[in-house]
């Protein structure tokens, strides 16, 4: 398989490009989102769903809002208004923790591996239920020697399909830009999330690793995780999105089949200005 594999979410077949649209079968609904920094309205999301298995792409111009979208729906950040639902259950006002407990998780921009740590100590990070974190538990070794060694295969076996097992024991700061991004989303399925949401996961990422990351993407797919990224690079967005939702100035101003988004003049315009048809014969 390869990053130009056609998308196959069968359940978006039918439904109609237009913003706000229903989904057959939504893991993710947003309603009536809003936050405000000042008097800038940076996030004005009336609805948005986000259809169960598939690969769903957020673009927009830089400020349209879409990391802040992320920040709010992962508990990063707090709302103004609105509710949204994740499999059903409310996460409106929950702080990040119980989010990603709920199989909601997310990866940053920048990326956060803790440079002090080794590969595999980032890794195990990333896991949930340890009881070795307790206080108590900790000072009882049979408690919580079992979960932590099943808990180091499953780290090694990450490591393993992200092609990371050789830098297994190096310090996470040592790491290449592309490694470090690798790390972060095989960090995050530690997890074992039902919904991930990357935020820009190819930036600053050279061309073969984007390519690897890009495979691994399509693979969670095809595993039946649910995936929602932020990305600019429109060749990544056509070539492995299910689904596109363009944002402007906090908004969904379109979302559909990313065939029907490349042509969409709202998309058009919030990329180039309202008037760039016009400068041709405008100009003397």
């Amino acid at each position: 398989m390869t990053a130009e594999a056609q998308p196959q979410v069968s359940g978006l077949a039918g439904v109609a490009a237009e913003p706000g649209i229903g989904k057959p079968d939504p893991i993710l609904v947003a309603d009536g989102v809003t936050k405000t920094f000042g008097g800038l309205h940076a996030v004005q999301v009336s609805r948005l769903e986000v259809q169960r298995g598939s690969i769903t792409a957020l673009i927009g111009p830089n400020g349209a809002g879409k990391t802040t979208l992320f920040n709010l729906l992962t508990g990063f950040d707090r709302a103004d208004s609105g509710s949204w639902w994740f499999e059903g259950q409310s996460l409106a006002g929950l702080p990040a923790y119980r989010t990603a407990r709920a199989g909601l998780v997310r990866t940053f921009q920048l990326t956060k591996s803790l440079t002090l740590l080794t590969v595999l100590e980032n890794l195990k990070l990333g896991s949930r239920q340890q009881p070795g974190e307790r206080f108590f538990t900790a000072l009882v070794h049979p408690l919580w020697r079992p979960r932590e060694d099943s808990i180091e295969q499953l780290a090694d076996e990450m490591l393993a399909r992200f092609r990371l097992d050789k830098v297994r024991d190096e310090f996470a700061g040592t790491l290449s830009g592309g490694q470090r991004k690798l790390l972060e989303l095989a960090r995050a399925l530690m997890a074992q999330p039902t919904l991930i949401m990357l935020d820009e996961p190819t930036a600053g990422v050279n061309p073969a690793l984007t390519q690897s990351l890009l495979v691994h993407i399509l693979q969670l797919r095809d595993e039946g995780m649910t995936i929602l990224f932020v990305e600019h690079d429109m060749d990544v967005v056509m070539g492995i999105s299910d689904w596109v939702v363009c944002m402007a100035e906090g908004r969904v101003i379109a979302e559909g089949p990313p065939a029907s988004i490349a042509s969409n003049r709202a998309v058009i315009d919030a990329y180039l200005g309202t008037d760039h048809g016009h400068r041709g014969g405008d100009e003397r």
